[in-house]
């Protein structure tokens, strides 16, 4: 399943959608870069940074960005070259998503949870995955098709599709 895996950025629209979203769109703690979202669905979105700010705002909106802000901590901790940095950000992580007292707890199994827990006595790369997968299939299955059919995924098909008009006019542009 794949959605807005590109790394192709449309600055002046990412722009445009974030004023547009004003208040809701706040960025969390863990940096979540407007380019590329991991795949979650067969759909390609029509534009790749306005199409994850925009996922990432109603994620905010229904107070679950917890889902995409652990998935991106998971994916930076896995690129963490210093086996010596691996054991702190491994607990950085732990305690802001999957501790009992995590300020932004994912929702995940008791099973993956003790799974995870016991991973971090020795940490490692992969010791997040299994909750990580668990958080992306929630996104896929759950959060994900309810983007599709907000107003938000709506607005962002139109404006990424050119009017008619704007294409001919390019289309004589081009003749010329």
């Amino acid at each position: 399943m794949k959605l807005i895996l590109n790394s192709i950025s449309y600055p002046h629209r990412a722009k445009e959608l974030k004023a547009r979203l004003g208040s809701i769109l706040q960025k969390p703690d863990w940096s979540l870069p407007c380019s590329s979202l991991p795949a979650i669905t067969n759909q390609i979105s029509p534009v790749p940074s306005d199409g994850l700010c925009a996922f990432t705002a109603f994620l905010v909106s229904e107070f679950s960005e917890e889902n995409i802000a652990f998935y991106f901590a998971c994916e930076e901790y896995k690129n963490t070259k210093s086996p010596a940095k691996l054991s702190a950000k491994a607990q950085k992580i732990y305690d802001e998503f999957i501790g009992s007292d995590a300020p932004r707890e994912i929702n995940i199994d008791h099973e993956t949870r003790d799974i995870t827990k016991a991973n971090m006595l020795v940490p490692s790369p992969s010791c997040f995955d299994m909750a990580q997968h668990k958080i992306y299939m929630l996104m896929a299955k759950d959060c994900y098709p309810r983007f599709l059919r907000s107003p938000a995924y709506g607005d962002l098909v139109c404006q990424a599709k050119p009017s008619t008009k704007a294409t001919k006019q390019q289309q004589q542009e081009k003749k010329v």
